[in-house]
């Protein structure tokens, strides 16, 4: 059920702008310029001076590296929506200045005296967290993504009072517990975004015991995450329908994506048909959406799981979910151990995401406030995966 309600001239608007920065930029983008290795950020904005390659804020002018931390080559970063969220400051607890990207690959550089389990050429990536308590509950049960004290990969206050930044830069440094390898055969750019949607969609398969071949799931949303979920889901051995509010995506969910069947949200006769057929159903909207039509499309005991970080409430009686003893439930994104299991199942099933790669000059369209939100309907399930450059951004709006 994504959300449909940018206004028509709000997407021709995008694309006249978005050609007119392509025919602009065209031979640019053929050879884009590699930029500096870090930029020190100004003690006139209330920040320490920081070099723009770590995640872990370093006040010496070397930047240097731990000797427990990997330092890695940023090749590419993908566009989350999350980043845009962020750097609007949509949640209200954004700190400028702000470099976004939690989708990172890259090559490792430099390992620190105690790193074990990388070396320098190693293909690596860094997700959503470097940082965690581990001495928690959850933490150990390595579920560092639910630690109180969780750090986050940007904008969040590291340890010595610093604040992170992200992987829109040209060097990432982090502790070798939040870096993950990745397979040979799995090419970076399309597997940047696994580190944040990929292990947000499977890490409820696992949980939720919806991984189990010959189960028929739903997902809700055919978007970054959607598009994850149901190629996870096939290479679990699974039925799936595909359930959205538009009826345009169907050849590409049936055709394109395997699923079994493609259900229109707005048609009340095929949603009555498929009531009570579904195990489970794996819920990627952000949007206000009804969730009793959801409910009612599971089988006894079946389990909705929400994904989606939305800002307003969601309407839910509880009259379907007590005389079928049905459950709602939630997941975000998932532990350092369960992060490299994904990743190692994605290579083993040579699943990625659909992308769009664009060099760093052209992210500017996609984090301006009047036009993100349309540029980025524009392009789908597609997810949007910048390649080499840095970015750091003072404020928008």
């Amino acid at each position: 059920m994504e959300h449909n309600s940018v206004p028509i001239f709000a997407f021709i608007f995008s694309t006249i702008v978005l050609q007119l920065i392509i025919q602009e930029n065209k031979s640019k983008w053929q050879n884009p310029p590699i930029t500096s290795t870090s930029i020190p950020s100004s003690p006139s904005d209330g920040q320490p001076t920081t070099h723009l390659e770590s995640s872990l804020p370093s006040n010496s002018p070397e930047g240097a590296t731990a000797e427990k931390d990997v330092r890695l080559k940023v090749l590419y970063c993908g566009v989350c929506h999350t980043d845009l969220h962020m750097t609007r400051n949509d949640w209200g607890y954004c700190t400028y200045p702000v470099v976004p990207g939690h989708e990172i690959t890259g090559i490792v550089t430099e390992v620190g005296s105690k790193v074990e389990k990388f070396k320098v050429g190693d293909r690596v990536g860094v997700g959503c967290l470097i940082g965690a308590c581990h001495s928690c509950d959850v933490c150990d049960r390595s579920l560092e993504n639910y630690c109180p004290t969780l750090v986050l990969t940007y904008a969040s206050p590291y340890y010595d009072g610093t604040t992170t930044y992200g992987g829109f830069s040209d060097v990432m440094v982090a502790e070798e517990r939040y870096v993950v390898r990745i397979p040979d055969n799995l090419p970076l750019d399309a597997a940047a975004p696994l580190l944040c949607a990929g292990i947000t969609v499977y890490s409820p398969f696992q949980h939720y015991g919806h991984n189990k071949p010959g189960l028929h799931v739903g997902v809700v949303g055919l978007g970054g995450l959607g598009h994850l979920a149901v190629k996870f889901a096939k290479a679990f051995g699974l039925k799936v329908t595909v359930i959205s509010t538009s009826p345009s995506k169907e050849k590409e969910a049936l055709e394109h994506l395997g699923a079994d069947c493609f259900l229109v949200s707005s048609d009340s006769d095929k949603m009555q048909a498929a009531m009570g057929t579904m195990d489970g159903i794996i819920d990627t909207v952000s949007a206000f959406h009804p969730l009793v039509p959801l409910i009612m499309l599971l089988k006894f005991e079946g389990k909705l799981v929400m994904l989606g970080g939305g800002s307003k409430p969601l309407e839910l009686l509880s009259s379907p979910l007590v005389v079928g003893r049905k459950v709602v439930g939630g997941s975000c994104a998932g532990g350092m151990k369960e992060t490299q299991e994904m990743v190692d199942f994605a290579g083993k099933h040579n699943i990625t995401a659909d992308i769009e790669v664009i060099p760093m000059d052209y992210d500017d369209a996609f984090f301006q406030p009047e036009l993100g939100w349309s540029v980025w309907g524009l392009l789908g399930w597609t997810r949007i995966v910048c390649g080499l450059g840095c970015r750091r951004l003072d404020r928008l709006g």
